[in-house]
C-alpha cells in the first residue's frame, strides 16, 4: 500500500487515485533502465533467427553490418530534442509558459493542465513537447503547493504516450512522405504516401481527440490528494526558473557573438530556403514537412527568438545532455534491424502476417505487434523501418489502406512509450526524476489507452478504401 509523504490516509482517496498511487510505488522499486530494453532486443531476435534455422554467424554479421546503419535518423532524431529544447527555452515562448503557469489553482487542476498542454505541444513536435511541458511542470511545481511530482512528471510526458505520432511530429508518416528517406527496398513496396494520407485523415484526427480527452480526465482523476502527494521536496529537487539573462561582454572579439546581426542574417538566408521548399513541392506545401526541413525550421525559428548566438549557443549546449541516450541507443535498434533484414525473420514475419489474418482482422495485428515490438525499439522512425517492409507488403496483399496502416501503427506505437523509459530521457533531465518515479502512472494511462486505441483502429480500417502504392 502506498503512504503518503504527510502521513495522509490513502484510503481517503478516489478509487482510481488509489490504483495510480499504488502502481507508482510499484514503478519506483522494480522498474529497471531503458538500455536494457534495447539489448534485450538484440537477444530476442537473435533467438528467434537461431529457432528459423538461421547460423548465429550469420545473425551476428547481419546485426553487425546494421550497427551503423541508421546514423542519418539517429541525428535527425538528435536535431529534433535539441530544436525543441532551443525553441522552449527562448525568451518568447518561456515567457508564455510563466504566463500559461498563472492559469491551474489546485494540484489536480495542473496535473490534468500539463497533460493537456503535453498532448497538444506533442502533435507539432514531440521534442518540443517534452522540453515545454518540462519547463511548465517546473514553473507550475513552483507556485503550487502539494502536486505529487510523480504524477505532473508522468502528465508532462502524455504527449509521446499517446498521440504524438498522430501529428506532425510523426517520425514514419514523415518518413513516408519523403522519397529521398525510404529505403529503396521499401519504396518498391509503398511508393510515396503524402501526408494528407496519413496523419491529416479525418478517421486520424477523430482518434487523437478521443485519446486526449481520454487522458486528461484520467490525468485529473488519478493525482492524489495534498495529503497524499510525494512533491518534488520528497526527491530533493530544487526548481528554479531559467536564467535568461547573460553576462556582459568582457572582450572586443566577443561582439559578434552578442550582436543579433550574423543571427539575422543567417535567419533570413534559412527562410528564404524554407519558403522554396514549400512553395517548389510537387506534392504541395504539406508534403514538404519531412524530417529535415521540420528540424530546420525549429533551429532557425528558435535562433531568431534566442536573438544573440551567445544565448543560442547556451540553449543548445544544455540541450546536448538529453541526446546522450539517442546517440548511443540507437546503433543497437540499427543491430536488431540488421538481424531482421540480414536474415530470413523479415520473409518469415511477411508470410506470417499475410497468413493469419485477413482484411477485418489485419489491424488488430499489426497495431499489437508494433506494440510489443515497441518494448524492445522505441522509436517511431527507427521501428517503422524494421516493420515496414513486411507491414505493408502484408497490407498490399490484403488490400488494406497504406496510410492507415501508418496510423495504425502510429497509434499503436506509442502505447509501449508509456513503459520504455527510453523517450522520458529528456524530460527526467529537466525534472531531476529517475524514469522508475513517473512510471507508474504513466502505466495506469496505458491500462486505458490500450483498448481504445485497438477498436478504433479496426473500425476505421473497415471504411477506407485501398488506395495502390503512388510511385
Amino acid at each position: 500500500m502506498a503512504k503518503a509523504d504527510s502521513g495522509g490516509s490513502v484510503r481517503s482517496e478516489t478509487g482510481l487515485a488509489r490504483f495510480g498511487l499504488a502502481l507508482a510505488d510499484w514503478s519506483e522499486k522494480w522498474f529497471p533502465d531503458a538500455l536494457v530494453f534495447a539489448l534485450l532486443g538484440i537477444v530476442v531476435v537473435f533467438v528467434v533467427g537461431l529457432l528459423l534455422g538461421e547460423s548465429p554467424y550469420k545473425i551476428a554479421v547481419a546485426g553487425g553490418k546494421g550497427f551503423w546503419s541508421l546514423v542519418p535518423f539517429t541525428m535527425q532524431m538528435a536535431m529534433i530534442i535539441i530544436g525543441g529544447y532551443v525553441l522552449a527555452s527562448a525568451p518568447a515562448v518561456y515567457w508564455v509558459i510563466q504566463r500559461l503557469a498563472s492559469v491551474p489553482s489546485t494540484p489536480r487542476g495542473a496535473v490534468a493542465f500539463v497533460a493537456l498542454f503535453s498532448m497538444l505541444t506533442s502533435l507539432v513536435s514531440w521534442g518540443f513537447s517534452l522540453i515545454f511541458s518540462g519547463l511548465l511542470v517546473r514553473e507550475l511545481v513552483r507556485r503550487i503547493d502539494g502536486i505529487d511530482y510523480r504524477a505532473i512528471g508522468a502528465a508532462a510526458y502524455l504527449g509521446l504516450g499517446s498521440i504524438w505520432a498522430l501529428g506532425l511530429s510523426s517520425s514514419a508518416a514523415l518518413l513516408m512522405a519523403t522519397k529521398g528517406a525510404i529505403p529503396p527496398a521499401l519504396y518498391n513496396i509503398s511508393g510515396i504516401i503524402p501526408l494528407t494520407q496519413t496523419i491529416f485523415l479525418w478517421e486520424s484526427i477523430i482518434t487523437a481527440g478521443v485519446l486526449l480527452v481520454v487522458s486528461v480526465l484520467i490525468a485529473y482523476w488519478s493525482a492524489p490528494s495534498p495529503e497524499n502527494a510525494r512533491t518534488a521536496d520528497h526527491y530533493g529537487v530544487k526548481l528554479d526558473p531559467i536564467n535568461l539573462e547573460l553576462e556582459p561582454r568582457k572582450k572586443p572579439g566577443e561582439w559578434l557573438e552578442y550582436s543579433p546581426l550574423l543571427t539575422i542574417l543567417v535567419c533570413l538566408v534559412l527562410f528564404a530556403y524554407l519558403i522554396d521548399v514549400f512553395r517548389t513541392s510537387p506534392q504541395g506545401p504539406l508534403a514538404a514537412l519531412d524530417l529535415n526541413t521540420y528540424n530546420l525550421i525549429f533551429i532557425s525559428v528558435g535562433m531568431l527568438l534566442h536573438w544573440r548566438p551567445k544565448r543560442f549557443l547556451r540553449a543548445v549546449g544544455q540541450s546536448i545532455p538529453a541526446t546522450g541516450g539517442v546517440l548511443i541507443q540507437f546503433p543497437f535498434y540499427a543491430v536488431i534491424f540488421g538481424i531482421i533484414t540480414g536474415t530470413g525473420i523479415s520473409l518469415w514475419l511477411a508470410q506470417l502476417f499475410a497468413s493469419i489474418t485477413t482484411h477485418n482482422t489485419y489491424a488488430l495485428l499489426v497495431a499489437f505487434y508494433s506494440s510489443v515490438l515497441g518494448l524492445f525499439i522505441p522509436s517511431g522512425g527507427g521501428k517503422w523501418v524494421i516493420e515496414a517492409p513486411y507491414v505493408l507488403q502484408a497490407a498490399n496483399e490484403l488490400k488494406v489502406n497504406l496510410g492507415w496502416v501508418v496510423q495504425i501503427y502510429n497509434a499503436a506505437e506509442a502505447l509501449p512509450n508509456l513503459i520504455n523509459p527510453f523517450w522520458m530521457l529528456p524530460l527526467l533531465g529537466l525534472l531531476g526524476v529517475k524514469a522508475r518515479d513517473l512510471v507508474g502512472y504513466s502505466v495506469l494511462q496505458l491500462i486505458v489507452h490500450t483498448p481504445v486505441i485497438f477498436f478504433l483502429c479496426w473500425l476505421f480500417a473497415q471504411w477506407l478504401p485501398y488506395v495502390p502504392p503512388i510511385k
